[in-house]
């Protein structure tokens, strides 16, 4: 294994703060990783160890490259800590409060040449560097959960971010194996703004009570051919983190109905159902524990899925329309980031367009709601 020159300090030493950390460490890089709480970081490093050796055995990595890739995480005691690094990479609590007074307490303590990166989901990059004296070198780097084993990473400029400090930022995510997308300071990137759809149109169906959430899921496995259902996925996540972007992007958005969340999330969230993580989501993870079995209609199933993709095309037309990112980046966003079967405006060209503008014209005439207004682009593209 390389040594990599960069030495990275790493902000946080939650699940991604210690994914990241992980990564570029196996990556050759030095790394010192920083959390409030001491035993926190502690315990991720304990976990990480655990980690190699479990790939060690399964002859994922070589037993001298987990003992180098351990022997280049040191823990940091302070902020102070991390001044000789070339980049910082914060993933702490999502509080554009907190992270502010973080970045700016890092401008004074980091040197004028190091990177300054927030691993934020939702927030926006440039409220975040407003905190800096010079906002220039503050970027985005979104890692996607697992860290380590994800290939996508949204890089994300603020307004005021260097152009030099975003080619800084792909070649060294990219020398660590990602595959990089670049993304507009918007709402949700790409990712969390394309995919809202895939879980609130879910919701909305179970709402309307047309179907359960396992048949829903099951449709959009065994029609839409996507390997995880919209309420499995959202368990996995966490529906604490899930309700939370998915308000978050409402909220910034200006109330756009289109990302309006759904009661039925809110309840799960105020009752501690979080998924998988508290043993109860939108499934029953407790032991011995029995769900439902799908309504396997071929034609309903059918229905469900085209409503669901119709929208999922629509937002991805939308965030071509702005410009939120390249078609190119757009596709491979949702193939490399959730794992979409197909990039969604190929998918929509394979369908056929009119059939999906179709759909949202049906929709948005049964129920008056701008939730299922078509994109501008989408229907000029039918049009042509």
């Amino acid at each position: 294994m390389k040594e990599n020159n960069n030495m990275v300090g790493v902000i946080g030493a939650g699940t991604m703060g210690s994914g990241i950390a992980q990564l570029a460490a196996v990556s050759g890089c030095n790394v010192i990783m920083f959390d409030a709480n001491p035993t926190a970081t502690y315990n991720a490093r304990e976990k990480i160890k655990k980690t190699f050796e479990t790939l060690v055995q399964k002859n994922k990595i070589a037993e001298k490259d987990a003992h180098s890739a351990l022997s280049r995480m040191k823990i940091g005691n302070s902020l102070q800590d991390l001044s000789p690094c070339d980049i910082v990479i914060e993933a702490v609590v999502e509080d554009l409060t907190i992270k502010k007074e973080l970045f700016k307490n890092l401008e004074e303590i980091c040197k004028s040449s190091s990177l300054l990166a927030t691993n934020t989901s939702s927030i926006s990059i440039t409220s975040i560097a407003s905190a800096c004296k010079n906002p220039g070198r503050v970027i985005g780097i979104h890692f996607f959960n697992p860290a380590p084993v994800m290939p996508l990473v949204e890089v994300i400029q603020g307004l005021a971010t260097n152009e030099e400090i975003t080619t800084k930022a792909v070649e060294i995510i990219n020398s660590w194996g990602k595959i990089t997308v670049l993304a507009k300071d918007t709402p949700g990137f790409i990712v969390n703004r394309v995919a809202r759809p895939f879980y609130g149109e879910a919701i909305r169906i179970y709402e309307e009570g047309i179907a359960d959430f396992i048949t829903i899921d099951w449709a959009m496995k065994e029609i839409g051919g996507f390997r995880m259902g919209p309420f499995e996925l959202m368990d996995f996540i966490g529906n604490d983190v899930n309700y939370k972007v998915t308000e978050t992007v409402w909220q910034q958005f200006f109330f756009d109905p289109r990302y309006k969340p759904s009661l039925t999330q809110k309840r799960l969230f105020e009752a501690g159902f979080w998924g998988k993580k508290a043993g109860k989501g939108y499934y029953d993870y407790s032991e011995g524990a029995k769900n439902t079995e799908p309504v396997k209609d071929e034609k309903k199933g059918r229905q469900i899925f085209m409503r669901i993709l119709a929208m999922l095309i629509n937002e991805a037309y939308e965030a071509l329309y702005y410009r939120i990112a390249t078609r190119e980046d757009l596709e491979i966003a949702m193939t490399k980031g959730v794992n979409y079967p197909k990039g969604l405006i190929q998918w929509g060209d394979e369908i056929e367009l009119g059939a999906i503008l179709k759909i949202l014209e049906e929709l948005q005439s049964t129920y008056k709601e701008e939730r299922y207004r078509p994109s501008v682009l989408l229907k000029n593209t039918v049009l042509k």
